[in-house]
């Protein structure tokens, strides 16, 4: 499975949750990749730590191969990265990709990322994709080779007003791009239980109808602590309340 998690919005916590949940999956025994899109590097950082400005090939190198005709292009495999996780792979991000954006759309690569997943999901069991706080061409490649979309929605009221507009983002690239893309669900983030807007807001989508899932993910220090040991929460600490609370969502998402 190919999921993408995608928000407009920043600080949502799409990197937080690309990680967990992929961290989640292979301590479980899948093989397990992440592509950070994201220029800020986040998920890279998170999995790398220190070591996240080392690697040789990365993200940015890939696009940018795209952009010449080659007879003989490296394998999607030569930007693929151990992590310190067993099972957990990563094509890290560059904080110049960003750079390239302008040439991708020009020269119409928005099928290229798609096209090389569909090698990889060849050695992999899942695929998680973090993307960065925009919808703009790497977002848009995102969806376009994903089949899930996970929405992080941090009960913010600007969050709010944004989520309207990305789902008709998403809806509107499953109709142009990839009919087999689907919103997996609405992820309620930094959630305070016993504050009563988060609660008033999540009700009110539940409500409209929208794809809210049952699990929710509190706020906590401890995600900050995970940060900055370059450690998901399934590995710095397995028995806490915000892993399990991850423990939960990866398991409503891949129910028995």
């Amino acid at each position: 499975m190919i999921r993408v998690v995608f928000n407009q919005k920043g600080g949502v916590g799409k990197s937080s949750i690309a990680v967990n949940l992929a961290a989640l999956s292979a301590h479980r025994g899948s093989k397990t990749l992440i592509i950070d899109l994201d220029p800020q590097c986040n998920s890279t950082h998170y999995l790398l730590g220190d070591a996240a400005n080392t690697p040789t090939t990365d993200v940015r190198d890939f696009f940018e191969q795209t952009l010449t005709l080659q007879l003989k292009p490296q394998p999607p495999t030569v930007f693929v990265h151990a992590t310190p996780f067993a099972d957990l792979h990563l094509v890290p991000s560059h904080p110049d990709l960003g750079d390239l954006q302008s040439k991708l759309e020009s020269k119409h690569k928005i099928y290229k990322l798609r096209d090389a997943l569909h090698i990889l999901r060849e050695e992999y069991d899942a695929i998680y994709i973090d993307t960065p706080p925009a919808y703009n061409f790497f977002t848009l490649s995102a969806l376009v080779a994903a089949e899930r979309c996970l929405i992080p929605f941090d009960c913010d009221d600007f969050a709010r007003q944004a989520l309207y507009s990305l789902l008709n983002n998403v809806q509107e690239a499953r109709e142009d791009h990839n009919p087999h893309l689907e919103v997996e669900g609405i992820v309620v983030n930094q959630f305070q239980p016993r504050a009563s807007l988060p609660q008033k807001m999540v009700a009110e989508l539940e409500a409209e109808g929208l794809p809210v899932l049952a699990s929710r993910i509190s706020s906590s220090v401890k995600m900050k602590e995970s940060h900055s040991l370059a450690t998901p929460l399934i590995h710095m600490a397995p028995s806490h309340k915000l892993t399990q609370e991850f423990v939960q969502l990866f398991e409503e998402l891949h129910p028995a």
